[in-house]
């Protein structure tokens, strides 16, 4: 079960994908009363636009709200220069009734990330399922969206999907999920880029494809020679295990780690290495004693090349451990 992530990982998701933060007012714990309805389980992000001009405008009023609709009115705030504004960390007034089969397939990640989903009916909470974020733009068709906006979105819906392991296809638009919605509508204005979900989401693939710390065409993207340049232990989580390629350790899933992470099985790893270590050096010692007790019986030993041959025996044991047996 996807559960929200906290007002410090919400921000700290953004800022490692490279994303422009403004935390605006209270909105760690700004949001809607809980009778209005749950928050959770997540299952994807929805893009919306504002249907306004202005920043400063445009935040107050997703922050507020109007009379018909009581802020928040989304999580957070993108405006034309590609500043996320966060307004809220909590259940927010953006996504309302929507199909439920959509989010079935939403959930299930079964659908065509190229294609559009098309809702036919509102019959289910969208606000309880979705983190919303809304975009500065006229919605008219013809107010264009800069490079540097629709960049923002495909990076605030990557962290979040990076944060729960969700590709693309846990990306939608409005207009995927309530029936007579139009966003986010991409302008046709001079300069403006394409914001149709299928595309948001293949640039949200693309960025998955790599480390959050990932700018296309910088330096900071790894290089040939080490594929796993800036790659967080999450990174190598969703690279590497959830493709199978590794296994967990046996009991991995207990009560106490529900859900394994790569920093535990090292931790685990370095306990268990410190254990064999113990136990190999008290046997030592006691191997040691018994040579003592034999000799003191007057019995033919050579305690001391016992002694030599069993320190080795224990030096190779301890080397072993730590090259990790090669």
């Amino acid at each position: 079960m996807a559960t929200p992530l906290s007002a410090d990982r919400l921000l700290s998701a953004l800022r490692a994908e490279g994303v422009t933060v403004v935390e605006y007012k209270d909105w760690r714990t700004h949001r809607r009363p809980s009778s209005t309805g749950t928050f959770g389980p997540l299952n994807g992000v929805m893009i919306h636009h504002t249907v306004s001009s202005g920043t400063d405008t445009s935040v107050a009023l997703c922050y507020n709200g109007h009379a018909a609709l009581p802020g928040p009115l989304c999580h957070g705030v993108i405006d034309k220069a590609g500043t996320v504004h966060l307004v809220s960390a909590g259940r927010a007034n953006h996504a309302g009734k929507g199909d439920g089969g959509v989010l079935s397939r939403v959930q299930d990640e079964s659908y065509s990330r190229d294609s559009l989903l098309t809702p036919s009916s509102a019959n289910t909470d969208g606000n309880t399922r979705f983190y919303g974020f809304e975009c500065v733009n006229l919605g008219d068709g013809r107010d264009p969206w800069p490079a540097a906006q629709r960049d923002a979105i495909v990076r605030a819906a990557a962290a979040i999907c990076r944060a729960y392991g969700w590709n693309a296809r846990s990306v939608i638009g409005h207009r995927e999920w309530q029936p007579g919605k139009v966003d986010p509508r991409t302008g046709t204005g001079t300069g403006g880029v394409d914001v149709a979900p299928p595309v948001l989401r293949g640039l949200v693939d693309e960025r998955l494809a790599h480390p959050a710390s990932w700018n296309p065409g910088s330096s900071t993207a790894p290089s040939e020679e080490d594929p796993m340049a800036g790659m967080t232990p999450r990174d190598i989580y969703n690279a590497v295990w959830r493709q199978d390629i590794m296994t967990p350790p046996t009991g991995a899933e207990t009560k106490d780690n529900p859900t394994w992470h790569p920093e535990s099985v090292l931790r685990d790893a370095a306990n268990q290495a410190r254990g064999l270590r113990a136990t190999v050096a008290a046997q030592g010692v006691a191997i040691t004693q018994l040579a003592a007790a034999i000799a003191a019986q007057d019995q033919a030993v050579d305690v001391d090349a016992l002694i030599a041959r069993i320190t080795t025996a224990i030096e190779s044991i301890t080397v072993r451990l730590d090259t990790g047996g090669e």
